[in-house]
């Protein structure tokens, strides 16, 4: 017998060894283990894919709520800020009735939008009129006149970037004077090769000190529209936008031209004519730099 000290743990009496199974055993328990396992696996796995993704009556608790889908409006070349106007009324009723949901565009807010003159990089502060470049722009029932003309001046700026003055101003053009022949011949080309030849006209004429005769600037300035023969009395007014009575380019723009016009009016084909007339097609001119021609060229033709 061992005396017991304090602070000593006497010596425990040894157990007895467990008899270790057979190895067949050994390896039937670990398969049995290995299959409760995966069972476990595909049962989280199952159920995870019930509430996440199934099918049926089990649906995912949030669902991704699709941007509705926008509106497109067309504004072609050659509107004015009203004709533009007017296209928002139309395409706005027809928004209204297909989403069932009014838009806040309307004709009043974009005139509104529209109305006052701006300071404009590299044009000093103008009217708008020419400025709303005319493209396809999309909308949406929230979006409002001010961020459609905002978008539409944006345009503008980007597609004017794009133009090579230097022989405008080799010619004592300014910025805004190219813009406003660009609205002329948008108003008067009708087939687009002819687009740089008109361009030609009005410079030449401009060079020698005529008055430019293009009835487009009468019929805007008088709000004449194009459907309506313009009267003697509307063509000797002494409207400002006169061009057979006053020398020299309307006060402002006339329409909103696109790219092509743009750079027509920026740089136009060679050529000494002086005169243009609409051919019997309604679509191309007959140019000439003889007054006689041109005026035999309209009597021949009934004009």
């Amino acid at each position: 017998m061992v005396e017991p000290r304090r602070g000593v743990i006497p010596p425990q009496p040894r157990r007895p060894e467990r008899r270790r199974p057979p190895r067949g055993t050994v390896v039937r328990r670990r398969l049995v283990a290995v299959g409760v396992l995966l069972a476990a696996v595909v049962g989280v796995g199952f159920a995870i894919a019930s509430v996440g993704g199934g099918s049926g009556k089990h649906k995912p608790a949030t669902t991704a709520v699709a941007a509705p889908k926008p509106f497109r409006i067309i504004f072609p070349e050659g509107f004015t800020r009203a004709d533009m106007a007017d296209r928002v009324q139309k395409v706005a009723k027809i928004a209204a009735q297909e989403r069932g949901r009014k838009p806040r565009l309307s004709k009043a807010a974009y005139l509104a939008a529209t109305a006052r003159p701006r300071a404009l990089p590299g044009f000093g502060r103008r009217p708008l009129e020419g400025f709303l470049f005319p493209a396809t722009y999309q909308f949406t029932a929230r979006t409002t006149s001010a961020q459609l003309a905002m978008n539409q001046l944006a345009a503008f700026r980007r597609n004017w970037r794009s133009l090579n003055l230097a022989y405008a101003r080799s010619k004592k053009l300014t910025p805004y004077d190219v813009l406003i022949i660009a609205s002329m011949v948008e108003k008067e080309a009708v087939a687009p090769e002819e687009r740089p030849k008109i361009a030609r006209v009005i410079y030449n004429r401009l060079h020698d000190r005529m008055t430019l005769g293009i009835d487009a600037t009468i019929r805007y300035g008088l709000h004449v529209p194009g459907t309506e023969s313009l009267r003697e009395s509307q063509l000797q007014s002494d409207n400002p936008y006169n061009t057979r009575t006053r020398a020299g380019l309307p006060p402002t723009p006339i329409a909103s031209p696109g790219l092509a016009s743009l750079q027509a009016a920026a740089h136009p084909i060679a050529g000494k004519w002086l005169y243009f007339v609409r051919k019997p097609d309604k679509v191309h001119h007959f140019f000439t730099d003889s007054l006689s021609e041109f005026n035999a060229y309209k009597a021949a033709h009934g004009f």
